[in-house]
C-alpha cells in the first residue's frame, strides 16, 4: 500500500524538527565544551576555527588532522554539516542557533 504524498511530508516536517533539535543539543554540547576551554575569550576568524574543528573531528574519528595549523590547503571552501556550523558559532558566540 502507498502512502499518499500529504503523509509522507507530515513525516518528512517531523524529522526535520527531530534534525533541528538533534543539531541544537549538539551545537550547545561542543559550545559549553568549548567555552569551558576557553575559546570563547580567544579573538579567532570563524573559518580558521571551524578548520581547527574539522581537524579535530579527524582527530577523533581516526583521520590524520592537517599540520598547517590553520586553514586547509585545496578544501578550506568546502562548506560542511550544519551542525559543524552550528557549533563552531556556539564556540565563538556562546550561544547555538534554535
Amino acid at each position: 500500500m502507498k502512502k499518499p504524498s500529504s503523509k509522507i511530508r507530515d513525516e518528512i516536517a517531523k524529522l526535520q524538527e527531530q534534525l533541528k533539535v538533534a543539531e541544537t543539543r549538539e551545537a550547545e554540547r561542543i559550545g559549553r565544551i568549548a567555552l569551558k576551554a576557553g575559546l570563547g575569550e580567544i579573538e579567532v576568524d570563524e573559518a580558521e576555527l571551524q578548520a581547527a574543528f574539522e581537524d579535530l573531528a579527524k582527530r577523533f574519528r581516526g583521520g590524520k588532522a592537517a599540520t598547517t595549523g590553520g586553514k586547509k590547503g585545496g578544501n578550506a571552501g568546502e562548506s560542511s554539516s550544519s551542525s559543524t556550523q552550528d557549533a563552531a558559532g556556539a564556540a565563538a558566540g556562546g550561544t547555538a542557533e534554535a
